[in-house]
């Protein structure tokens, strides 16, 4: 009896190619027989659907045919299963198609590996209020892999040649088959000799045993931008540790701590305040000094200002961070309310009808 293969791939019939596609990866992954729960002939069926409904031309000779797509003869596939009689490695099979399947099971993929790139470094950094505000420059140290200072990171004794790799002939890849499950497959795979460079030191130095970097405390000078909040981040290019053989380095992330300021709070980018005055100074009016982050400024208080009343200072608050212009600080007024007043001072108040 002839395979439901839209059935087996668990697809309608005019599923797209991309449908069929991520139908099969999905099964693959559920079903590879050297995974947990894996089922070999769920697998072998999986691929034998998709290696028909992916092509363009079986699939319209399995729709044609329908159920007696086994018999479609010489018009047809000559049989129904696309694997043929020696297994999978009669099958022309797209490693794409299968993606980190393969590679997870077996060891191998069609990815590339990225390159040596050397590895980020993060850390955390702690400043002041007013050093977040406007910026500053800081000195870290940071004990990090350098490029090696006697080979300068090719990782050649001084004094000798790199030559071409002979076990891959300078290409950095090697061919190796492997058995399979499913038959042998051929690969091919960063040189183990050279690791993938190509190139091989005829002696590797002496400092650094051939990987081209070494670890130091070295300084790194770090701009803080004026505006940054507590814990944001910031990257520094190429200051993380530096890559195996002159690959480049990694990065530098950095987030900030700020110290709390026992006179101002920051909301934003706005400066937050309080400032006590007396009731004299609330029925009367006043002018009083205001410490800012940019210093003293002069604040006229209105006669018959009320306890919780707010003030801004324009611009007067923190540097927008990747923007123009500043917040603004915001002072809110407590009274003071005297509470051991004298007779004669209650018995003038209360003349004042106040």
């Amino acid at each position: 009896m002839s395979k439901d293969y839209y059935k087996i791939l668990q697809i309608e019939k005019d599923a797209s190619s991309d449908e069929i596609k991520r139908a099969f990866r999905k099964l693959a992954h559920k079903y590879h027989p050297d995974k947990q729960g894996g089922d070999e002939q769920k697998f072998k069926e999986v691929n034998e659907a998709y290696q028909v409904l992916s092509d363009e031309g079986k699939r319209q000779q399995y729709d044609q045919f329908g159920t007696t797509f086994d018999q479609a003869g010489a018009g047809g596939f000559g049989g129904a299963n696309p694997f043929g009689s020696g297994g999978f490695s009669s099958v022309n099979f797209d490693l794409n198609d299968l993606g980190d399947i393969f590679g997870d099971v077996f060891g191998f993929g069609t990815r590339k590996k990225s390159k040596a790139r050397g590895a980020d470094i993060e850390m955390n950094l702690e400043i002041d209020f007013k050093e977040a505000a406007f910026g500053t420059e800081k000195k870290v140290n940071l004990y990090k892999n350098v490029v090696c200072s006697k080979c300068s990171g090719n990782g050649a004794e001084p004094g000798t040649k790199i030559e071409t790799c002979k076990n891959c002939q300078g290409s950095g890849k090697v061919t190796k088959v492997q058995q399979t499950i499913l038959g042998a497959i051929q690969t091919r795979t960063a040189c183990p000799d050279c690791q993938g460079e190509g190139q091989k030191a005829e002696k590797k130095c002496t400092n650094c045993a051939g990987i081209g970097i070494e670890k130091k405390e070295v300084e790194v000078n770090v701009k803080v931008p004026a505006g940054i909040n507590n814990r944001e981040t910031i990257k520094i290019n190429n200051e993380g540790d530096a890559g195996l053989k002159g690959h480049n380095c990694g990065d530098l992330y950095i987030s900030f701590n700020i110290k709390p300021d026992p006179v101002f709070e920051r909301q934003d980018y706005d400066i937050l305040t309080n400032e006590k005055i007396s009731f004299t100074q609330a029925v009367l009016g006043d002018k009083i000094d205001i410490e800012t982050i940019d210093g003293q400024v002069n604040l006229k208080i209105p006669s018959g200002t009320q306890s919780g009343t707010k003030f801004r200072l324009k611009g007067k608050g923190i540097p927008k961070l990747k923007a123009y212009g500043r917040g603004d600080h915001w002072i809110t007024i407590d009274v003071d309310v005297p509470k051991n007043l004298s007779r004669k001072q209650k018995e003038l108040l209360k003349k004042m009808d106040l």
